[in-house]
């Protein structure tokens, strides 16, 4: 009977490959204190349908390579909506170039102080 795991995608970079979180809440055989432990598992995703946040359950199967032994088997909730930025300057709006001011009109120059005499 092959094992079910439930966990949440932490990783989908890879082509069909996901990367599975799964948590436990263990409990200390001495001192009685609860601790969580994460375990990380690798997974066969064949259409590339889970998304970083989804929560999934994955099924043991045979080795599909060095590191794989499960398989996607299906998404129980999707992750919410997220940010992805695609081309940095598409959300920005083109500037208007400025109006053209018109014309200051110069001043006159102001006529030379006259020097007063020296004594």
């Amino acid at each position: 009977m092959p094992r079910h795991l439930n966990g949440t995608v932490t990783s989908d970079k890879a082509d069909k490959t996901i990367v599975i979180t799964v948590r436990a809440r263990r409990t200390h055989p001495l001192y009685k204190k609860q601790y969580t432990v994460n375990t990380k598992f690798m997974a066969h995703d064949e259409k590339n349908q889970a998304k970083i946040g989804d929560k999934v359950v994955i099924v043991e199967t045979r080795p599909l390579s060095a590191r794989k032994r499960f398989k996607l088997d299906r998404i129980i909730e999707r992750a919410g909506a997220r940010f992805e930025e695609t081309d940095a300057v598409a959300d920005i709006p083109a500037e208007e170039p400025a109006p053209a001011a018109p014309p200051k009109a110069k001043a006159e120059p102001k006529p030379p102080k006259a020097e007063e005499p020296k004594q």
